[in-house]
């Protein structure tokens, strides 16, 4: 089976918090899993370098958009990799490659009727002289109320014109804008009504997208798809490749959705591949982001990839709601975000990682506080998990020299590591995490009531066979609890494989040898909860230093 996967593209204007980390981990938890299968596996992503927010953050800071976006794609890299994302591309936007193909992709849609220009009214600025960005016009909602860009309200996710905001005013200089006529290209997203709605009443009958991305798609068409611009005049981005208008670009969100596509092909081309599997019926895929980008998978993209004639629509929409941090919603512009490169200087990635997947809001907002987050790391990583393997395997070094027992499993257990085996993939592949990892520390904590009620320090001196049994069965448990983490925790699963010499790259059950154990360690630090009152106050005097 071949299983696509995209991790939505941050702009590279600022640095990642974890409200962007909680909405793309589901797709590296995905890609390790499918891995472990023997599935055929692309996992891409990349770094928005196009987007209006990075011109702005340049203008902030007097330098070139290019030093900004090229400073936040490599403290991005650094970051996914710190966390363990195993992407297999991670590109971005600004390269001539990618230029390239979303140009070949603007060509065909036009060829074929699906693009064509219109006549418009758009924002100027007569106070700078431009035509304004959609996200350089700031206002009230028409549909809610709530402050808004010019291309979407983030309050409830109504994809929007400049012209339809209410008490317009320019980003830049706080005046209101007039308007201007222009030309523009518009993408006749109308056409393809009847096929998406096919498509999603497809989607929602099999359960395949999150409940957010069905009520959200069905209420767009619902009110009718409307034709949107495809094209802006923009400093930067991919130019329109008509004779006459290259002074225009084509729209961030029809060009960053297509960064999927030219990441796959990037794939194909580096690495020798033909990536043709991951684009046809028969292929799999997973787009995983937060709600406020469920339109723009589950009608742009997908209208895209209809008006194309590919087969290959989005089969799994993996759409978290927010994160909110302290019962507050994070805000960049006041700073109140705990920050991807500041936490991991100070916590590890699977402390970070658990937290994010027993707490992720897969289907309601739900809330980091740094109480729960130290709270749940000593409780459950170190105290139940941590707290089994450290125990089973320095008893063995201590009472036998560190050899593992070999003896045959007991059948109870060998079921239950079954059935886990089972039952997590099932909740991975339609994409209910949470409940994955729950059922994975159910048998954590059989596993240590088990190695209570047998007493293996009773039994050493008892019956020392039987504590052998009690041994094998613990590490029997500890391999395959590690193999079955791996894709949620992968570098303390790393440690564990170090520890008992095994190297398993398959999701199911094996057996750990008669060997010795190698270098034992603890697996999780204790985290002094001292820190949780550092921490609220570090968030709370952080100084306004404008990361958005």
């Amino acid at each position: 089976m071949s299983i696509f996967i995209g991790g939505a593209w941050a702009y590279a204007n600022g640095s990642l918090h974890l409200g962007h980390i909680s909405s793309l981990l589901p797709g590296d938890i995905l890609a390790r899993y499918y891995r472990l299968k023997g599935e055929q596996v692309l996992y891409v992503s990349g770094s928005d370098c196009n987007g209006t927010p990075i011109t702005i953050r340049a203008k902030q800071e007097g330098v070139s958009p290019k030093e900004i976006a090229d400073r936040y794609h490599q403290e991005f890299e650094e970051c996914f990799s710190k966390l363990g994302f195993s992407y297999d591309t991670y590109t971005r936007t600004d390269t001539e490659y990618h230029h390239n193909i979303v140009q070949e992709i603007f060509l065909e849609l036009l060829e074929k009727g699906l693009i064509y220009r219109k006549e418009i009214e758009q924002t100027y600025c007569e106070y700078d002289q431009q035509f304004l960005p959609d996200r350089y016009v700031e206002g009230i909602c028409p549909n809610c109320g709530a402050n808004a860009r010019g291309d979407q309200c983030d309050n409830c996710s109504t994809v929007l014109e400049p012209l339809e905001l209410l008490e317009r005013k320019c980003k830049i200089c706080g005046n209101p804008p007039t308007t201007r006529k222009t030309e523009h290209f518009y993408f006749s997203l109308s056409s393809l009504q009847n096929i998406l709605e096919n498509y999603t009443e497809g989607a929602e009958s099999k359960h395949l997208w999150r409940e957010n991305a069905i009520s959200l798609t069905k209420r767009y068409l619902k009110e009718g798809l409307q034709d949107r611009a495809v094209s802006r005049d923009l400093a930067i981005g991919v130019s329109v490749p008509v004779p006459g208008y290259e002074d225009k670009k084509i729209y961030v969100w029809i060009e960053a959705v297509s960064g999927y596509y030219t990441a796959s092909k990037l794939w194909s081309k580096e690495t020798n591949k033909d990536d043709s599997d991951f684009w046809n019926s028969s292929a799999t895929s997973y787009y995983v982001h937060g709600k406020d980008n469920i339109p723009f998978h589950s009608i742009i993209w997908a209208g895209i990839l209809a008006g194309l004639g590919k087969d290959s629509l989005p089969t799994h929409i993996v759409s978290n709601e927010y994160l909110t941090l302290e019962k507050k919603k994070l805000s960049t512009s006041n700073n109140w975000a705990v920050w991807v490169p500041d936490i991991l200087d100070r916590y590890e990635p699977d402390s970070v990682r658990y937290f994010l997947t027993i707490n992720a809001p897969e289907s309601r907002d739900a809330d980091f506080s740094w109480k729960e987050f130290i709270y749940s790391h000593n409780s459950e990583l170190l105290g139940a998990y941590g707290n089994f393997v450290n125990r089973t395997l320095k008893f063995i070094q201590k009472s036998f020299d560190g050899v593992i027992p070999d003896k045959v499993i007991n059948s109870v257990i060998q079921d239950k590591v079954n059935d886990l085996y089972g039952e997590v993939g099932r909740n991975i592949e339609s994409a209910s995490f949470k409940q994955g990892l729950e059922k994975v520390f159910e048998l954590v904590r059989f596993s240590n009531k088990y190695f209570d009620e047998q007493q293996p320090w009773k039994q050493i001196h008892e019956d020392k066979e039987s504590c052998k049994q009690t041994l094998a069965n613990c590490v029997y448990l500890i391999g395959n609890l590690a193999n079955i983490l791996t894709p949620f925790l992968p570098f303390s699963s790393e440690k564990v494989n170090k520890m008992l010499n095994t190297l398993e790259t398959r999701w199911n059950s094996f057996f750990v040898q008669s060997q010795t154990l190698s270098n034992v360690e603890t697996l999780f630090e204790r985290i002094d909860p001292a820190r949780i009152e550092e921490e609220l106050e570090r968030l709370n005097n952080q100084t306004v230093i404008k990361y958005d």
